[in-house]
């Protein structure tokens, strides 16, 4: 490469919308009523998010239940957000969808609203190759003027960006780093080596985190979070802190919700954990249903492990 070009990309990437996230980012629910949104709930909720210590909000992502709601219903939530947030922590509102054109229109309402960035997960189902989520996320970069996360979800979306593709991408004005649920350590590494500290890297996995801090990473954007927001924080602020034992009590304290969390498919779980602390109705939309008896049983346990509930 000359040495130009490499002083025009240095340049291009000091002009870029970069981000420093850091610490527990919580992927909110979205609480619904007699099959509504339920405004109040939410608003309440990240009031509460940010008042147990949660460092950053996410919300209609996956744990928001974004694929059933309307596009009118999730630029409403997103704008409850914001004005609940008041400035208070950052927000990124997720913008993702596997049809470009309809990415970009969430991500430029985003911007409007007054998002901090937007995170846009890689295009599922319809299966893109390197090339096309380069070209989906390029022309999301291009519609807006605010930082982009891009999340990689594999088991959900079934492609795995590259770290190549990454690569690419972060020389583009507005890609700021990644949500990272591939629950590989060794690509936390290996996307540091390829584009450097700046690259925000936030898991998203709750119990890989641990690993993940100590790779590298930045921070999570957190499903338990939603039920265990001061503990999620307290673990950041141990580990930033260099309190590498004290996070690990509370990884200890926090694991069995990590894992019960998951059993059935998020965010069923999440939201019968969240009505045990009467913070929601648990209803769901079709063809997300309540979870089994089991799993309702293996919740309660890791919730009073953790000293949520008695």
């Amino acid at each position: 490469m000359g040495l130009a070009l490499k002083t025009r990309r240095v340049r291009r990437k000091s002009m870029a919308a970069k981000t420093k996230f850091r610490g527990s980012f919580t992927a909110l629910v979205t609480p619904f009523k007699n099959g509504s949104l339920d405004e109040a709930a939410f608003r309440s909720l990240v009031d509460w998010q940010i008042s147990e210590g949660t460092n950053g909000l996410v919300p209609v992502g996956t744990t928001g239940e974004s694929p059933t709601l309307s596009h009118d219903e999730h630029k409403k939530v997103v704008e409850w957000c914001i004005e609940e947030a008041k400035g208070r922590v950052p927000v990124v509102a997720g913008a993702g969808s596997n049809s470009t054109k309809e990415a970009i229109e969430l991500a430029q309402h985003a911007e409007k609203a007054g998002a901090d960035a937007v995170l846009v997960v890689t295009p599922y189902y319809n299966k893109p190759t390197q090339e096309g989520m380069y070209q989906h996320f390029k022309a999301i970069n291009d519609a807006i003027g605010i930082p982009i996360i891009i999340y990689n979800i594999p088991p959900r979306s079934v492609i795995d960006m590259s770290v190549d593709t990454m690569k690419r991408l972060w020389e583009l004005k507005n890609i700021a780093g990644v949500k990272d649920a591939t629950a590989s350590m060794v690509r936390v590494s290996q996307q540091r080596a390829a584009m450097g500290e700046d690259f925000n890297q936030l898991s998203g996995e709750d119990a890989t985190i641990l690993g993940y801090m100590a790779h590298g990473g930045h921070g999570c954007i957190s499903v338990t979070s939603n039920v265990a927001p001061r503990l999620c924080s307290e673990f950041h602020t141990a580990w930033q802190k260099g309190d590498h034992a004290t996070a690990l009590k509370l990884h200890d304290k926090l694991m069995p919700l990590h894992n019960n969390l998951f059993i059935e498919s998020n965010p069923a779980p999440i939201k019968y954990a969240m009505s045990l602390l009467g913070k929601l109705d648990e209803t769901l939309r079709l063809p997300m249903v309540p979870v089994s008896e089991p799993t309702r049983v293996a919740v309660r346990s890791a919730m009073v492990h953790a000293g949520l509930i008695n």
